[in-house]
């Protein structure tokens, strides 16, 4: 009995389920980075116009950044991946990353006086890179603790409710600072000091997981095994689609609540509804997949979101009550949104691995984030030059009656029909519960075997 107890105390990470203090201090860098990634997507763009930056150029901006991760996020999975050191693979790649993430989110958020397009384009550079070489590891750290199905969501789960608190922290903050300057002055002062201490913990307190690979296989090698993944590829093209449905109304809310809606001062509780709602719904969508399973839990919440969504071009100005109703059902909605791609994600990594003989979640999870940005850099790239052509341009002080029903169109009907899109890629998703236990069968036998 002794030394059973005793091995699954030595068990290394990723061979057993992760105790709930290592899957705590894991999950905590994910709230500064949060509370990062709201006003970067949300409140900079529309920060920058209203600073003089025209709309269009912002967008342009926004989108050449993304261009860039197409270089950067593969490139970053791969080497993290390949790294061998005392520190582990994804430990040290992290390490590098927070600090380039912390001082570019600080300059970002504190721009001169008049703030500039090189400005933007140089600190959302230094940003990308730094979320890049910084999140790849971070993500595929967190795929690689369980090895299992439902243990999968657990970490999903706690990590992305942390950066469920972060956001709701955000807007909160937001609603109380007021000034758009003072919130960003806050947030980049913030990040720079509480992404590093966090991280800190998260280095010293989590081992670094398990290796599974018996072989490495050469670079282009390696993207053929992932072309002939096919339930990668199928969920990562689900994965860009819904991710671009989410990205309009991300990028668009603040100007539909204020311009559309009339109710500038309200933008602050909806926010706040909504995520709160999110974090509500995250225990109800890890239920129902127990139930059901990830793809067509995730799927039932896409239908929700369509649901609430298609309703919200027709509200008239004014209307809170009914916006209120369309941010509860679509907020419940994103919690599965949030949890379950990401679990199945680590799910197709291991399609990957008992196929090729290499674990490269690394490059896995930069295919993902590179998802992430491509859909909300699409959002802003496609949106904002079309609500420029249309006559809606805040930062000349222009908001044309078409423009508005462009701006309507663009935050909720557009978002509709991507999302039954990706319903329909998901519906029939071929891996489940049973097929990811073959697979981790697969990959363990497999580690038996002599190296080659």
């Amino acid at each position: 009995m002794t030394a059973q107890v005793s091995q699954k105390v030595l068990a290394p990470a990723g061979s057993r389920e992760p105790r709930w203090l290592e899957l705590l201090a894991y999950a905590l860098p994910a709230l500064p980075l949060a509370l990062l990634t709201l006003p970067f997507y949300v409140i900079v763009p529309s920060y920058y116009t209203n600073a003089g930056v025209p709309i269009a150029t912002v967008g342009a901006v926004l989108l050449i950044i993304r261009l860039f991760d197409a270089f950067s996020d593969p490139i970053a999975g791969y080497l993290s991946d390949r790294t061998r050191s005392r520190f582990g693979r994804r430990k040290i790649w992290f390490a590098a990353g927070v600090p380039i993430t912390a001082l570019a989110a600080y300059m970002v958020f504190q721009p001169p006086e008049p703030a500039t397009a090189n400005y933007l384009l140089l600190w959302s550079f230094m940003l990308s890179l730094g979320w890049t070489i910084a999140l790849v590891p971070y993500y595929a750290w967190g795929a690689e603790m369980s090895p299992s199905y439902e243990g999968r969501n657990r970490i999903t789960a706690v990590r992305e409710g942390l950066a469920f608190v972060g956001t709701l922290a955000a807007i909160i903050l937001q609603y109380i600072l007021g000034d758009a300057q003072r919130t960003l002055t806050f947030f980049g002062q913030f990040l720079a000091i509480a992404l590093p201490l966090l991280a800190v913990l998260t280095l010293t307190a989590v081992p670094e997981p398990v290796d599974r690979s018996v072989r490495r296989v050469k670079f282009a090698e390696g993207f053929g095994f992932m072309r002939n993944n096919r339930p990668f590829t199928r969920l990562v093209m689900a994965f860009l689609i819904n991710g671009l449905a989410n990205g309009f109304p991300a990028t668009l809310f603040i100007m539909f609540v204020s311009d559309r809606l009339g109710l500038p001062d309200k933008s602050g509780l909806f926010l706040v509804v909504y995520f709160l709602a999110g974090l509500l719904g995250v225990p109800f969508w890890l239920q129902l997949a127990k139930m059901q399973s990830k793809h067509r839990s995730w799927c039932i919440a896409m239908l929700l979101a369509c649901a609430a969504f298609i309703f919200a071009p027709f509200l008239p100005t004014g209307s809170e009550a009914g916006f209120l109703v369309v941010c509860v059902l679509t907020g419940f909605a994103v919690g599965a949104d949030l949890v379950l791609p990401g679990s199945l994600q680590a799910d197709v990594i291991d399609v990957d691995t008992a196929a090729s003989g290499e674990q490269r979640s690394g490059l896995y999870l930069a295919i993902w984030g590179l998802a992430t940005k491509l859909a909300l850099a699409m959002a802003v790239g496609i949106a904002f030059p079309l609500l420029a052509f249309s006559g809606y341009d805040p930062g000349n002080d222009m908001r044309t009656e078409t423009g508005l029903k462009m701006l309507a169109l663009l935050y909720a009907a557009v978002p509709v029909m991507l999302k039954l899109i990706a319903i329909a890629l998901m519906w029939e998703f071929p891996l489940d519960e049973a097929r990811q236990r073959e697979l981790r069968a697969a990959i363990e036998q497999r580690r038996q075997e002599p190296y080659p």
